[in-house]
């Protein structure tokens, strides 16, 4: 070590040698592991079919490909481990991938169709199906889908081309870079192309129900049911509601306009639960009803959660934020969700599952998912488990000025709240349409997690990465989701809007004061670095602050809390986001290390910190225990 544990400026030490790292998981990963387990929890059909495996793949400098190099292991990236390629993609390059295949036998029937799911695939890639060009796609993080059906033949070929740009295009890629330099550059990590979640088919009737969406109406004890249906035929559905394997008996009220009764489309209905029967989801307990939706001849299995957030003043007129009516204080961890064996995609769900286990076993009760959207899985972890999420969509723009969005606004706190973002050429916004794909991609983020009852914030901006018209950012989150919170702009260049001011705190004492309009919340801060020998990816190290022994970098931990986290809960303070779940690379402020195999913390003391900062707000609000 070179540098104290007073140091009050972000540290690092310079070597760059990488080392060999892998967890416990990518250690045992074998083909029978490979992701095959459902990919989508809250839209679950008997067809399925999981592509995973082994694929032919070539990297190339062009766009059609006459041979392959050889194979790769969807559905993890080529630059990773697990792939069994381990080479980055470059700009310049064409990745091509090939499946031949033969769907099962009895898979699909006479008269229905059969869909081509794809998790993610970054950034942009064209599909083919048996020589046909099925379309392509556009963004690095949400799903998308193809119909297959009349394309379809005994002995079938699936083909992608894929490019993958990183910074040199205005595409979301959120932690990904290419080109590292500078002090900050160990807060971004190697990228990852290509597909990189689950691919799968499933058969469908002619008419199915093509989404669903659930938003719990908490203060009436009801849920709001809309259903998307493509194709023609069925008038109404049928929808059953069960709680911990009961049926309920619950009163159904159709809400679809007159004007749609009796046709397909767009349904819209309302069940209410028995009031015997209204259990609130909550951390602590993360009840969920199942339902079961049959519709012609298609079912599906889905589940939702009863809770509310909202924001609003406490008796002493100060904002809070709310879950079910009641005061409560997020107290979470930044959480990036990356694997030194296959970087974006975890290497097995129960490796997705240990991180939010491990957080929930210190006593925190969100996670904030930094610049990446997780597969469905993931959510459907945290609502099972009462994890809470705050969301923040991926970012993208031009490779970024970090003077200006990063040195600046933390060494002059200020400088932050006053600058506009509608300066594009600042925040490296000047392409049209990339502003115009993060609208579309932040519309599909939003609706593609809606039903997740564990999602309480959407963070469209962080600390100035590519941001432009946040006001108008929010104005299209609460248009499409007026249940959660908005955190407009997380950390600085606060435009003024959303539920929070938002606070990034590793430099300075914190001091808090009530806002006005919203709620106060530290959404970054900490990033206690400490190494474990044996178990870091690089020799280059960084962090906030530096700490030579596990003793020192506790009592350090637990007075940062005791300090200067709740001291300010009195004075608005709602909500602390500590960085981060683990190490990554060259950063090593985690809780545990890259590899998952030493936790850095004593859990008991963790979990008293966390317990102290629970008691406090609970008195600070007049919360009694029960």
């Amino acid at each position: 070590m070179t540098v104290s544990s007073t140091d009050a400026h972000s540290w690092e030490k310079k070597e760059m040698i990488k080392n060999s790292l892998t967890t416990k998981w990518g250690r045992t990963w074998t083909e029978e592991n490979r992701h095959t387990e459902y990919p989508r929890p809250q839209m679950v059909r008997d067809s399925y079919f999981c592509l995973n495996g082994e694929w032919d793949y070539a990297i190339c400098a062009k766009a059609e490909v006459s041979s392959y190099e050889g194979m790769i292991h969807v559905p993890f990236s080529p630059e990773t481990a697990l792939s069994g390629v381990e080479r980055t993609v470059m700009p310049e390059d064409y990745l091509h991938y090939r499946k031949k295949l033969r769907l099962p036998d009895g898979f699909y029937e006479p008269g229905q169709q059969v869909l081509l799911h794809f998790g993610a695939v970054d950034q942009e890639c064209e599909v083919f199906w048996n020589g046909t060009r099925l379309g392509e796609h556009q963004g690095g993080y949400l799903a998308f889908t193809f119909d297959v059906t009349a394309y379809l033949q005994q002995e079938n070929e699936l083909r992608l081309t894929v490019r993958d740009f990183t910074e040199q295009s205005p595409h979301a890629r959120g932690k990904q870079k290419l080109v590292r330099k500078g002090h900050m550059a160990s807060i971004f990590y190697t990228p990852s192309s290509g597909i990189w979640k689950t691919v799968w088919m499933e058969a469908v009737p002619q008419t199915y129900i093509r989404d669903v969406k659930l938003t719990p109406e908490f203060d009436s004890g009801c849920v709001k049911v809309e259903l998307e249906i493509a194709g023609e035929g069925v008038k109404e559905p049928e929808i059953r509601v069960s709680f911990q394997g009961n049926p309920l008996e619950t009163v159904l009220t159709d809400l679809t306009s007159e004007e749609k009764k009796g046709t397909t489309g767009h349904l819209v209905y309302r069940i209410c639960l028995p009031e015997q029967e209204i259990h609130p989801w909550t951390p602590d307990h993360p009840d969920l009803y199942d339902m079961e939706l049959t519709y012609g001849t298609d079912c599906i299995r889905t589940y939702f959660g009863m809770r509310k957030f909202h924001r609003a003043k406490d008796d002493n007129g100060i904002w809070r934020f709310y879950l079910n009516n009641r005061p409560f204080f997020f107290n979470g961890v930044l959480d990036q969700g990356y694997w030194p064996e296959s970087l974006l995609t975890p290497p097995t769900d129960e490796a997705l599952a240990y991180d939010i286990k491990l957080l929930k076993s210190y006593g925190f009760n969100t996670i904030r998912k930094h610049v990446k959207i997780e597969s469905d899985r993931f959510y459907y972890h945290c609502d099972r488990m009462g994890m809470i999420v705050w969301q923040d969509m991926p970012n993208g723009g031009a490779d970024y000025n970090m003077v200006f969005v990063t040195y600046l606004p933390n060494g002059f706190p200020k400088f932050g709240r006053i600058i506009k973002d509608s300066h594009y050429t600042l925040f490296r916004r000047t392409d049209r349409q990339g502003r115009m794909q993060y609208d579309a991609d932040l519309k599909g983020m939003v609706q593609m997690l809606y039903n997740h009852p564990s999602i309480a914030a959407w963070v469209p901006f962080n600390e100035g990465w590519g941001q432009f018209d946040a006001g108008k950012a929010t104005a299209r989150i609460q248009s499409e989701d007026h249940t959660r919170l908005v955190n407009e702009a997380c950390g600085w260049f606060d435009q003024g809007g959303g539920d929070m001011y938002s606070i990034h705190n590793y430099l300075r004492r914190l001091k808090v004061r009530p806002q006005r309009d919203r709620v106060t919340a530290l959404t970054e801060f900490g990033g206690y670095a400490y190494p474990v020998p044996g178990h870091m990816l690089c020799e280059k190290e960084f962090g906030y602050k530096a700490y030579q022994s596990v003793e020192e970098l506790m009592e350090s931990f637990v007075k940062l809390y005791e300090t200067e986290i709740i001291p300010n809960i009195r004075n608005g303070l709602c909500g602390a986001i500590y960085t981060q779940t683990s190490d990554i690379e060259e950063e090593i402020n985690g809780f545990v290390t890259y590899d998952r195999e030493v936790e850095k913390f004593d859990a008991k003391r963790v979990r008293e910190v966390n317990a102290k900062v629970m008691r406090e707000f609970e008195r600070c609000v007049g919360i009694e225990r029960g």
